[in-house]
C-alpha cells in the first residue's frame, strides 16, 4: 500500500486479501457450512510445493465447476517425496495458493490423504489432475478419494490442459544435490524407465522372509550439559528425556514388513526381562517373532547420551553379555532356524557379534537357506573379534567399507579387489559396499561394478540406515533387479532413515515409491 507521506509499505491488516482467505480446517467447515446453501462448493488437494502455471491452470478450470473453490495442502509432516521436501513450509504453501483470484479459501490437512478432508468439507466436486483419470496412483490414495466423495454425495472431476511437476522443476533449477549427482539421475532416468524401477518395490517377487539376528532396544537419553566437574575432569550433564526404539533386528523386520506376506524373525531376548512383550508390541503385523530366551544375559539395551540442543552423542553404554549361546538356549535357537528356513523365500541375517549366532547356528542357515543375505557388522562391542569370515557362503554379502576392510586387513587399499575376492571365498553372486556420504559400491558376476552416488537430502541421524539399505536392496535383489537399480533404490531408503531421529519410522512403501518418483522426474 502507499502510505500517507507517499512512501510504499507492505504493512496491512492480518485479515486482508490473502491471509483472509487461510483457514484452519474446522473454521473452513464452519464457514462452508454457513456458505453453502445454494452455491456449488469445488475442492481441490495436493501438495502444491511450487507453484507453476500447471497447478495455476488445473485450479482455474477447477474454479468453473463452481461457485466456490476451496483448496487443501498436505501438510509439511506427511509430504513424501523424499527428505528434503517440501521445499517451502506449509503455510507459505497456503498463502501462495490464497494469493490466487481462483481462490476461495484455503487450508492445511491434518490427515496424510484426503480422504478425512471430503468427509469433513463435503465438496459437490472434487477436482484431480488429468493424469489421475484412470483411479491410479502408488499407495491407492486416488481411488479411496473417489470413494469418499461419492459417500458424500459429490462426484469426481478432472482438469486436462498443460501439466507439469513441481518434482521436475525443483530437480532441475532448486536441487539440493551437487551437479555430479543431478547428472547421474538424470543419465539414471534414461537407462532405467521409471515404471520398472518401481516395479521391483511394487512386486519384489518375495512373500516369505526369515530375519536372523540380535535384537536390540535402542535408548536416547537426551541431556543438557551443565559444565565440567569441579573435582573431576569429566562432563556433567543433566538428563532431560528418554526415547526408546526398537533396534536391531526388530527395525529390520519392520522394514520388510510393508513388502512381504509374512516376515519371521528369530531373535534373543533376556529370559528375566520383561521386554518381550514390549518388542512384540512394536512389531508390524506381518512380523512374527521367535524369540530365543536367554539365562543369565539381558535382552541387549544400547544407551546412547544425546546433547539435547547439538544433537550431538555423547557417549553410549552397552548392557549385554555377549558370551556365545550355549545349551539349552542355543538348541532353541537351532530348532527354530530350522522350523523356519526351508519355507522362506529368502534369509537375511543381520549379524550384529554379540553372542546370538554359533557355529552351529551359522551351519543351519548356510545349509538350508534358498537365497541368503548376509550383513555382519563391526561395532563398539566386537570390534577386531567378529567379521563375514565366520560364513561359508552367501549369496549376497552386504558390508560397510570399515568392514570390507577389515575383512581384507587392507586400511587404504581399492574396494573392488577386496569386494571381489569376498564374493569368490564366500561363492557369492555378489557384494555390496555402503560408504556413507560417498554412496555405494556394488559388485554383481554378470553386472561387475557399479557405483550409486548417496542421495541424502539432509542428514539427522545416521543410525539405522544401514539396516534400512539393507533391506530394501535385498529385496530388489531377490526380485532379480539390476545392480545399478538395486544400489539406487537402496541408497534412497537410507536416505530416508537418515533423515529421522532413531527408529523413530518404519520404511513405508508408498512413501519409498514416492520419494524414488521424485528422484527420478
Amino acid at each position: 500500500m502507499i502510505a500517507t507521506d507517499g512512501r510504499i509499505t507492505t504493512e496491512r491488516k492480518a485479515d486482508d486479501g490473502a491471509a483472509g482467505k487461510v483457514l484452519e480446517l474446522p473454521a473452513l467447515t464452519q464457514r462452508l457450512a454457513q456458505m453453502r446453501q445454494g452455491r456449488r462448493v469445488v475442492h481441490c488437494h495436493g501438495v502444491f510445493d511450487l507453484l507453476h502455471v500447471g497447478h495455476i491452470k488445473h485450479l482455474q478450470q477447477a474454479r468453473e465447476l463452481g461457485d466456490l473453490l476451496v483448496v487443501t495442502i498436505t501438510p509439511d509432516r506427511f509430504v513424501n517425496k523424499g527428505p528434503s521436501r517440501p521445499a517451502f513450509p506449509e503455510r507459505l504453501r497456503a498463502e501462495a495458493l490464497a494469493a490466487l483470484a481462483c481462490v476461495d479459501y484455503v487450508a492445511v490437512n491434518h490427515w496424510p490423504r484426503a480422504t478425512e478432508t471430503i468427509q469433513a468439507l463435503r465438496p459437490d466436486v472434487f477436482v484431480k489432475g488429468g493424469e489421475f483419470k484412470e483411479l491410479k496412483d502408488h499407495n491407492g490414495a486416488v481411488a479411496e478419494e473417489e470413494r469418499a466423495v461419492r459417500a458424500v454425495g459429490g462426484v469426481m472431476a478432472f482438469t486436462d490442459g498443460i501439466t507439469f511437476s513441481s518434482s521436475t522443476l525443483i530437480n532441475q533449477h532448486l536441487s539440493t544435490f551437487p551437479p555430479e549427482v543431478q547428472e547421474y539421475l538424470r543419465g539414471f532416468g534414461r537407462r532405467h524407465p521409471i515404471d520398472g524401477v518401481l516395479n521391483y518395490l511394487q512386486s519384489p517377487g518375495v512373500s516369505r522372509v526369515v530375519v536372523v539376528g540380535e535384537a536390540i532396544i535402542d535408548e536416547y537419553h537426551y541431556c543438557d550439559a551443565i559444565g565440567k566437574s569441579s573435582k573431576e575432569p569429566m562432563l556433567a550433564v543433566r538428563q532431560q528425556s528418554v526415547e526408546t526404539f526398537a533396534g536391531g533386528t526388530l527395525a529390520v523386520a519392520n522394514h520388510f514388513a510393508p513388502f512381504c506376506e509374512r516376515v519371521d524373525l528369530v531373535a534373543a531376548m533376556g529370559k528375566a526381562c520383561p521386554r518381550q512383550g514390549w518388542a512384540r508390541e512394536r512389531l508390524m503385523p506381518q512380523v512374527l517373532a521367535h524369540f530365543v530366551e536367554t539365562a543369565g544375559a539381558p535382552t541387549i539395551v544400547k544407551r546412547r547420551f544425546v546433547d539435547r540442543y547439538f544433537f550431538q552423542k555423547l557417549f553410549a553404554v552397552y548392557e549385554m553379555n555377549d558370551a556365545p549361546l550355549s545349551g539349552g538356549a542355543e538348541d532353541e535357537l537351532v530348532a527354530s532356524l530350522e522350523q523356519v528356513i526351508p519355507g522362506a523365500d529368502m534369509v537375511v541375517v543381520v549379524d550384529y557379534g554379540h553372542g546370538l549366532l554359533t557355529p552351529r547356528a551359522i551351519d543351519v542357515i548356510c545349509q538350508r537357506s534358498k537365497l541368503l543375505v548376509v550383513n555382519a557388522q563391526s561395532n563398539a562391542g566386537n570390534q577386531g573379534y567378529h567379521s563375514i569370515g565366520r560364513y561359508p557362503r552367501a549369496d549376497w554379502a552386504c558390508l560397510a567399507e570399515n568392514e570390507i576392510r577389515l575383512e581384507a586387513r587392507d586400511r587404504y587399499g581399492d574396494l573392488q579387489p577386496m569386494a571381489e575376492h569376498l564374493a569368490d571365498r564366500l561363492e557369492a553372486q555378489g557384494v555390496i559396499v555402503t560408504r556413507g556420504s560417498k554412496g555405494s559400491l556394488l559388485f554383481g558376476r554378470s553386472d561387475g561394478f557399479v557405483e550409486v552416488p548417496a542421495v541424502a537430502g539432509q542428514v539427522k541421524d545416521r543410525m539405522g540406515a544401514g539396516d534400512t539399505l539393507l533391506a530394501v536392496a535385498s529385496l530388489c535383489l531377490a526380485a532379480g533387479a539390476p545392480l545399478e537399480v538395486v544400489g539406487l533404490l537402496g541408497n534412497a531408503a537410507g536416505a530416508e532413515a537418515v533423515a529421522t531421529i532413531g527408529h523413530q519410522r518404519t520404511i513405508e512403501k508408498g512413501a519409498l515409491l514416492k520419494h524414488v518418483e521424485c528422484l527420478l522426474k
